[in-house]
């Protein structure tokens, strides 16, 4: 493998000695030509060795060159146990450190990996692949998935008010009875005692209705052989035999695809099946285009989930973020969720500086903004808006040198601030020049947990010609919370057109108040003054869409100037029995200037 490497390496190198290096070109490295190989599973110091190879192969080619890298079809086994660490601060999931990475990719420009449909099968827990500080990158044609993933599958096989549920263990789940008498399933440098999870009906592969998450209780499990145990302590009368439970906990240590404050980063058919966090995570990137991308099941998979949390999910970027042709299903939270963070003042230094801080768990230890940056100001308790914008000067860490795991900035403002931004009203502040343009277009959604979609940008964002089938809560939420998530921010310019929704709200989840619901966090919503969403008529456009639902809801809308809801068709069915709190078509709360025309009804 070593000599196979550096006589591949000076082949190039020589080649590239007699290239004019102000003459781009389109250079192509195959990996095999450098000992990495598909199809060698005992290989379990491919990650290292791949890392090295990329790493020298960097040196041999000019920033203006295109580089290809080259993978064979087949399948590569990544090991957590000789991968290479590194600290990575990533929204939204857990913080703990270091990261055990795959493929590392830092510094690049010009570059695509092609995995020409390789399978890259991961084992441990670990991130797959990281894109970071690059510029023109693309990653195309392969898929993403774990041998051994942390979600535990199993089925019931009988459920018994005396004894509890016995269930039958997926063949490739490694499990045992734990010392404290609890189920427990293990991997590579890995073990969960799972206390919650999803059921799915075995035959249609529809989140089970009324279920949401489930509660588990494993203590006292028996073994009964053949995969099979009795849990005497679970008793569930709404899981009947047959019906599938992805077990789970609510761990997420790493996403399957990490993009860091990159510049134009493009996927084309890149097929992510499982990992322990999100499928996507793209934080500080500028211009992302995902095309014919799927968190999904495989063909037949006998697996009933795919990622642990979202499919794809992008932190505080701007520029334009486009998700076509996509297939998003069987994750364990929404298909895509765009926002920005708000970081809450904790201190007035000055007339001009403030100490601000990252306030939720997930969210800190990354860059939040640069000089220049367009500031605003929101009422942690109404969600109003101070009347007044700035322009960031500077922003440094609070009581560290570097930003790396920072949780509080200084910040700086070319002009006074107002008295009211005293450091003492709870306040959030928002980056508006971090905010992207939005298309998502022509997507299936289908047979996830939570819900189907989240936008929160102020800039123009078109949702239309998906398909949400099953989406179990909310199909499409418009949020913003400066209280909890730190979440933002206000939707100013939205069109959701020509979308199918089939029978979402079989669940009840967090902001599930309608198939499309609106819903800001505002503690005090008596004493809001403005309007959280919106800003003129139209802002919040929703026609031509198509529901076909069992129950009442479909528009729930909170604190919004400017909504225009019609030309849509319902088609009523009787798949589910109707049980939702909210049972009127549209429910408005603290809304001005909508035009609200009643959809067309039928029933199927």
């Amino acid at each position: 493998m070593k000599q196979a490497f550096k006589a591949g390496l000076a082949i190039l190198t020589l080649s590239a000695a007699f290239c004019n290096p102000a003459d781009a070109r389109k250079v192509t490295f195959r990996m095999s030509d450098y000992g990495i190989r598909p199809n060698t599973s005992a290989d379990s110091l491919l990650s290292s060795r791949l890392q090295q190879v990329i790493d020298s192969l960097k040196t041999t080619v000019s920033p203006e060159d295109r580089m290809v890298l080259e993978f064979s079809d087949g399948t590569y086994h990544f090991h957590s146990t000789n991968a290479s660490a590194h600290e990575l601060y990533i929204s939204n999931h857990d913080q703990n450190q270091p990261k055990k990475v795959g493929i590392y990719l830092a510094d690049w420009q010009n570059m695509t990996l092609d995995g020409q449909g390789a399978e890259f099968i991961c084992h441990g827990r670990m991130l797959p692949l990281v894109v970071e500080n690059s510029q023109n990158v693309t990653l195309k044609n392969l898929h993403i998935d774990f041998e051994n993933p942390q979600i535990a599958q199993v089925q019931v096989l009988k459920n018994s008010k005396e004894e509890g549920i016995t269930f039958e263990v997926a063949p490739w789940v490694n499990y045992r009875i734990a010392g404290n008498g609890k189920f427990e399933t293990y991997g590579e440098g890995w073990a969960i005692q799972q206390a919650t999870g999803i059921a799915f009906e075995r035959d249609s592969r529809h989140i089970v209705y009324r279920t949401s998450d489930l509660s588990i209780n494993t203590q006292g499990v028996k073994d009964l052989g053949g995969r099979q145990l009795q849990a005497p302590l679970w008793k569930d009368e709404r899981l009947i035999p047959g019906t599938v439970v992805a077990m789970r906990s609510y761990d997420r240590p790493a996403p399957a695809i990490f993009l860091a404050d990159n510049r134009n980063t493009s996927l084309k058919r890149v097929y992510i099946h499982y990992a322990e966090g999100m499928g996507v995570l793209a934080q500080r990137c500028t211009d992302i285009t995902l095309r014919e991308c799927r968190v999904a099941l495989r063909d037949d998979d006998p697996r009933y989930f795919t990622t642990q949390a979202d499919a794809t999910h992008f932190v505080q970027c701007k520029g334009h973020i486009s998700s076509n042709d996509g297939i998003y299903e069987h994750m364990m939270d929404d298909a895509i969720n765009i926002h920005g963070v708000y970081l809450k003042i904790r201190e007035r230094i000055d007339s001009r500086t403030l100490r601000c801080a990252y306030e939720h768990y997930q969210a800190y230890g990354y860059e939040w903004g640069d000089a220049g940056d367009e500031i605003a100001f929101v009422r942690s308790s109404s969600m109003d808006y101070v009347d007044h914008r700035n322009t960031l000067r500077s922003i440094r860490p609070y009581g560290q040198d570097g930003v790396k795991g920072c949780k509080e900035f200084v910040l700086t403002f070319d002009r006074e601030l107002p008295a009211e931004i005293d450091g003492k009203t709870p306040m959030g502040i928002e980056n508006l020049t971090w905010t992207p343009t939005v298309e998502f277009r022509r997507n299936l959604i289908r047979n996830n947990r939570a819900r189907g979609s989240l936008f929160s940008s102020p800039r123009r964002t078109v949702c239309a010609d998906n398909i949400f089938d099953h989406t179990s809560g909310t199909a499409i939420l418009l949020c913003g919370d400066c209280n909890g998530w730190y979440e933002s921010g206000s939707v100013r310019d939205l069109v959701i057109h020509n979308n199918t929704f089939i029978n979402a709200l079989t669940n009840m989840f967090q902001f599930t108040n309608a198939v499309i619901s609106i819903y800001p966090e505002i503690p005090q919503l008596k004493e809001q003054k403005g309007y959280f969403h919106g800003g003129k008529p139209g802002s919040i456009l929703i026609e031509k869409n198509t529901f076909v639902t069992f129950d009442a809801p479909l528009l729930y809308a909170k604190s919004v100037n400017g909504l225009i809801f019609r030309k849509n068709k319902v088609y009523r069915n009787t798949d589910y029995k109707p049980f939702h709190w909210n049972r009127q078509g549209i429910l408005l709360e603290h809304c001005n200037d909508t035009e609200i025309k009643e959809p067309r009804t039928d029933t199927l």
